[in-house]
């Protein structure tokens, strides 16, 4: 565990105990059942911007707190127990990452203050097929004479449906599978060219199709240099890895201690099924997982906010680790419970769908454990 200062023993507690009252499992089967158009409520997204979440990263320059990336690690892991629907890792990480990492004076100045203040989202518009594969951007970025023209379509893009702008990456130059020749692009919603189409995710997220047809878009767009955006795009998204892996982390610990707390209370042939040998030992190797898996994310998020030379690696240690112990957890979670743990009235269903949904995305375990070994020079 990592040594937290008093201000973010403050803002864990406090996240806690507003995700308990104002944010709930229960919250999650409304918006599901609702058929909300985001994914998310924007009223509940406003609540959690007005206490500063969605700016905990941005500079103080910019209307946020500068608080640090582990500071919104302890957020999202809170509101990964409840399994929390809200921009806070498309917009308040990953697109406030990019923009920071990269972004213009005049692009900071824009947009920032709105990310942080929950004014506006901003997105990462990364995917074109089923997997996390950035290197393998085709969506095209044609010179034009003042600037480039946008074709192609981005898939599973988070939070696509209520996004104010997105960070397009695009193929400038190059093939798909070289990181030289990407370009990084800030493009309005609204811009003429953008359609978007909405997706509905297992988890009950919302996601978008948004296809870009002769979008064109000026200099002042690009975010970073022109070919070169993957300089930008690799580091935003290991912020985002790392972000993701500690709300994971929250929905693996809340799976896990209602399941203990199951085995505590559920009589099997006159015995608590806790009692059983077999059950304390599948309990006993997701409890030490669980700690692998903190671990691994404080380790990230606090190099991250050091900046050391290894962030990378640690990105996608976190997040390889977070996927599989999400992954065990969540099985062991409906299995545990029996014959209730199939059923959609039990929670254990909704955190199996969040498991699955949140390790592909920003990559599986695959995806990580072999970009780690080649950071390694495996």
């Amino acid at each position: 565990m990592a040594v937290l200062s008093e201000e973010q023993t403050i803002l864990r507690d406090s996240a806690r105990e507003w995700v308990k009252d104002k944010a709930p499992v229960q919250a999650l089967r409304k918006l599901r059942d609702s058929g909300a158009a985001f994914g998310y409520d924007p009223a509940l997204y406003a609540e959690m911007a007005a206490m500063g979440w969605a700016g905990i990263v941005v500079p103080e320059a910019y209307g946020g707190s500068e608080f640090g990336y582990l500071s919104l690690g302890l957020v999202l892991e809170e509101t990964g127990r409840t399994l929390v629907a809200s921009p806070l890792v498309s917009s308040a990480l990953g697109a406030a990452s990019a923009l920071m990492l990269g972004g213009t004076a005049a692009q900071k100045e824009a947009w920032l203050p709105k990310i942080a203040s929950g004014d506006a989202v901003a997105t990462l518009a990364i995917e074109e097929g089923p997997r996390h594969e950035p290197l393998s951007t085709a969506l095209a970025a044609s010179r034009t004479g003042s600037g480039f023209t946008l074709n192609g379509t981005k898939s599973f893009v988070p939070d696509g449906m209520a996004a104010d702008v997105f960070i397009v990456a695009a193929r400038s130059s190059g093939k798909p599978g070289e990181a030289a020749g990407i370009s990084l692009f800030l493009v309005p919603a609204d811009a003429r060219g953008v359609t978007r189409t909405a997706l509905k995710l297992m988890d009950s997220r919302g996601a978008a199709v948004i296809a870009f047809d002769g979008v064109a878009v000026g200099e002042e767009a690009l975010i970073g240099a022109p070919d070169k955006g993957f300089e930008v795009l690799e580091p935003a998204l290991d912020r985002v890895r790392a972000g993701l892996a500690a709300e994971m982390l929250g929905t693996a610990l809340q799976a896990f201690e209602t399941t203990i707390d199951y085995l505590k209370v559920r009589v099997q042939f006159g015995q608590t099924l806790g009692s059983f040998q077999a059950l304390q030992h599948r309990a006993a190797k997701m409890f030490t997982e669980l700690e692998l898996t903190r671990s691994c994310v404080e380790a990230a998020l606090s190099a991250i906010d050091t900046g050391t030379n290894d962030i990378r690696e640690l990105a996608s240690l976190a997040k390889a680790r977070a996927n599989e112990t999400l992954h065990l957890i969540s099985n062991e979670m409906v299995q545990m419970h029996g014959g209730i743990g199939m059923t959609d009235a039990h929670d254990a269903g909704l955190y199996l769908k969040r498991a699955r949904a949140a390790e592909a995305a920003y990559g599986n375990a695959a995806y990580h454990r072999e970009r780690f070994g080649r950071l390694h020079g495996f």
